[in-house]
């Protein structure tokens, strides 16, 4: 089937990062990551999604490296041109693979690493949602993220009587690396590892970046919940 003429051209250069990148991150505390509803063995970086808002529409390409094993993606992954997909400026983006319509990218995969939970926040999990809101506004993310986000993580959080909640920074984005083509102003990546609670804890409070939107902008929100 022909693809129309505006999908996808001058993609040619994309390039699939394919070496994987293990990080072990020396800490206080470690903790291995695993999805709220695998058995405990099973590490899981569960539900990155990422957001394409260029100024003007145009064909992307999107590759992840990863440290691990993807076990979803949607639209699927190919291991060898990455997501291509025509990207518009509400965030609308067009796979080339079948011509259809996404609202962004998505996956999740298993890996062995190690996340740092010495900086973070204790949170009743009744004020969960709340403090969710808040937080994840702090750090850039527009309502339509961050309620995604909060939608899809509140069921594993409110019944809890506490967590802490972490965001991670190079554990995460060093073990799952993104090449983007043509090359973003600005990236943000939003990554939560978080721990339910019987009582309270003190923790660090960590010092959250500042993000400002500018030209061709990638947003991501993922998470996991550490056993």
């Amino acid at each position: 089937m022909k693809q129309k003429k505006w999908i996808f051209t001058g993609l040619a250069t994309c390039i699939v990062v394919a070496a994987l990148v293990f990080v072990l991150l020396v800490s206080k505390e470690k903790a291995s990551c695993e999805a709220p509803t695998n058995a405990a063995d099973s590490n899981l970086d569960a539900k990155p999604v990422i957001y394409l808002y260029p100024e003007e529409t145009m064909d992307v390409c999107v590759s992840l490296s990863y440290g691990g094993t993807l076990t979803t993606t949607y639209p699927k992954y190919d291991e060898t041109t990455g997501w291509r997909v025509t990207a518009m400026p509400d965030g609308t983006l067009i796979n080339a693979a079948d011509g259809k319509e996404y609202s962004y990218l998505f996956w999740e995969g298993t890996s062995n690493i190690d996340y740092d939970l010495t900086h973070g926040y204790v949170v009743k999990g009744a004020d969960t949602a709340a403090f969710l809101q808040s937080t994840l506004s702090r750090m850039g993310l527009l309502p339509r993220e961050y309620n995604e986000f909060i939608v899809y993580w509140l069921p594993y959080m409110e019944q809890n009587p506490f967590n802490l909640i972490t965001f991670q920074t190079e554990a995460y984005t060093e073990n799952a690396q993104l090449t983007i083509v043509p090359k973003p102003d600005s990236v943000l990546r939003v990554f939560m590892a978080f721990r339910a609670l019987d009582a309270w804890m003190d923790v660090e409070a960590p010092v959250l970046p500042q993000f400002e939107r500018t030209g061709f902008t990638v947003v991501e929100w993922g998470g996991c919940e550490v056993r």
